[in-house]
């Protein structure tokens, strides 16, 4: 069953890895900017634009308002489609102002139904960058679906490729769930030894380290380590089945 090896990918990657430390923010709103910049470009080139915004003092609800948005095109231009992003950035902040009054806070307040509608309704942002917003900005329990996310689960015959956004994200939601009932009694050997496990690629963050409910935590972690699982075996192409902690579940084909 679907839900049932879903689950056991999140023991065994959990035990081999351990936390992932994600996202790699020192603040909500660097979470939410980061989340616009990451659209369509590798995340190192995020990480220089975040720098540059950093080092401009820029990173404020109050300095994107307030800066031109030629000056804020230039800052994040190593993140690529900076005009669109800087545009994109700008009406998310206006959104902020207009429906909250400038305060994140009374945003995030918001029901998860409720918010996930307003953002979807903003230009530029889509289902990803809607639950990546409302998981680790607002800490709330949404699962995030990725490209990766998407992969491994057809590889594994965990669905169809033609599945949409709301049938997986519903049965990643579903599969994860009952692990918040008793994750010591159902939690398995480490795939690698504790002492021999992998440094997270990402050291803890203001963001990644701040307080969320056992839900949301779970989400966080399920989708940083199918994150990893992605970017280092289950590549597009020349994938690295046998090297991957997740390559004992594949159903060998015929």
């Amino acid at each position: 069953m679907a839900q049932d090896q879903i689950r056991r990918f999140f023991r065994v990657l959990d035990s081999a890895w351990g936390p992932q430390n994600w996202w790699p923010a020192d603040s909500p709103l660097e979470m939410i900017v980061g989340a616009f910049l990451t659209q369509n470009t590798a995340w190192t080139n995020v990480e220089k634009a975040l720098h540059n915004l950093r080092s401009a003092n820029a990173l404020s609800l109050a300095a994107l308002r307030m800066i031109a948005l030629p000056d804020l095109e230039q800052l994040i231009r190593p993140a690529g489609y900076f005009r669109q992003k800087s545009s994109r950035v700008k009406l998310f902040v206006g959104f902020v102002d207009n429906r909250y009054g400038g305060s994140l806070d009374r945003m995030f307040a918001e029901p998860t139904a409720k918010l996930r509608g307003e953002l979807l309704a903003l230009k530029g942002v889509g289902p990803e960058t809607a639950d990546s917003i409302l998981l680790y900005a607002a800490n709330h329990e949404v699962f995030v679906v990725d490209a990766y996310t998407r992969r491994i689960a057809e590889r594994h015959g965990l669905l169809s490729a033609d599945a949409d956004y709301e049938e997986v994200r519903h049965l990643f939601e579903s599969a994860l769930t009952p692990l918040l009932e008793n994750q010591a009694a159902t939690a398995e050997q480490p795939a690698i030894p504790t002492e021999k496990r992998r440094e997270p690629t990402h050291p803890p963050s203001s963001l990644s380290a701040a307080s969320r409910s056992s839900a949301a935590q779970l989400f966080n972690e399920m989708h940083a380590l199918i994150v990893e699982v992605g970017k280092n075996y289950c590549r597009k192409s020349e994938p690295a089945c046998g090297q991957c902690p997740l390559g004992k579940f594949l159903v060998p084909s015929e």
